[in-house]
């Protein structure tokens, strides 16, 4: 496949987990923690940098430009998803206190301490709410961030003869 059917098909993979996302917040009543607010970031800005890049259909060194910035997200979202699986899978006495929503503490702390405490995590994440073959949402998350990344960097790599 070429440079602009891969990346639509980034975006069209990243709408449809945004859209599963947002059923299974709205529909089947399951609150987002803020880890997992985090990674729906990740997809979405993966999906606007697939979008952008598949409607430019760039040559040349802006292929890399858009790559990087993919791979960017990419990697960002994986850490947070991975630190989501690492929390879920720690032992029960070691999980971390239930903290505040997002929502409170966008407005009562500074944006980089906010960042902080979101990524340290909470005992709201380390909870296990659904699973599908045994893995859980953030586990699953990790699989799709992973190999959106992959696709990203394949995206820069894809032979010159390849290239329309």
């Amino acid at each position: 496949m070429n440079y602009r059917p891969l990346c639509l098909c980034g975006f069209l993979v990243c709408f449809l987990l945004i859209a599963t996302a947002m059923y299974f917040q709205h529909v089947a009543g399951l609150e987002p923690c803020p880890l997992c607010i985090f990674q729906r970031i990740a997809f979405i800005t993966l999906g606007v940098i697939f979008l952008v890049a598949g409607l430019h259909d760039p040559r040349g060194l802006m292929r890399r430009v858009y790559a990087v910035l993919a791979m960017s997200a990419g990697v960002t979202g994986s850490a947070i998803a991975g630190r989501h699986v690492w929390l879920q899978n720690i032992p029960e006495d070691q999980v971390p206190e239930c903290g505040p929503g997002l929502e409170f503490m966008l407005e009562a702390m500074p944006f980089q301490t906010m960042i902080r405490h979101v990524l340290k995590g909470s005992g709201e994440c380390a909870e296990v709410v659904w699973t599908l073959f045994g893995l859980s949402m953030p586990s699953w998350s990790l699989i799709w961030l992973v190999a959106l990344t992959l696709l990203a960097f394949s995206l820069c790599r894809i032979p010159a003869s390849l290239r329309s």
